[in-house]
């Protein structure tokens, strides 16, 4: 058994008392300990956590030629009304751009991502992203200058159909 030390910091005493009672009790405590972090997920402590907020900032402040055209074309809702994020955090993550009412999430790469260790890393931080429920699709550099209509109409098509 154990404490749960992060929600103790975190300045909730009674709902460590409240998991520390349940896994005392039964077997239980497992669903109230994912019921707690699906809750604790949905509290913004996932998204745009205030400890990366300077490495958002000058990733903002510093980003690419291709990101800045991007940008242009997917602010101020210009695509389909849809509101985008660049630069927001994802738990550890940074990612290029996030439609939340899509949770979608937008990477681009260029000579960085082309060695084999970075595309791993690409490849583990999709797959972790995909786990949260997100969609995650990649476009290189050169598609928003050379091919941007195609770069808008695959973002269209990630969307979720209206019910």
């Amino acid at each position: 058994c154990f404490k749960f030390p992060l929600l103790l910091k975190e300045g909730w005493p009674e709902l460590s008392a409240s998991i520390w009672t349940s896994v005392n009790s039964g077997p239980g405590w497992l669903i109230h300990f994912f019921l707690l972090t699906f809750n604790i997920m949905n509290d913004h402590h996932l998204f745009n956590r205030k400890e990366l907020k300077p490495l958002r900032s000058y990733l903002r402040n510093r980003s690419t030629s291709a990101e800045s055209a991007l940008w242009n074309l997917l602010k101020s809702g210009k695509l389909e009304g849809r509101k985008f994020r660049r630069q927001h955090s994802i738990d550890k993550y940074i990612v290029d751009f996030y439609c939340p009412s899509e949770k979608l999430v937008i990477e681009l790469d260029g000579d960085p991502h082309g060695d084999y260790i970075n595309i791993e890393k690409d490849i583990k931080r999709d797959k972790y992203l995909e786990g949260l429920g997100l969609t995650v699709i990649r476009f290189e550099n050169r598609f928003v200058f050379q091919e941007p209509e195609y770069v808008l109409n695959e973002i269209k098509n990630a969307f979720k159909e209206e019910e």
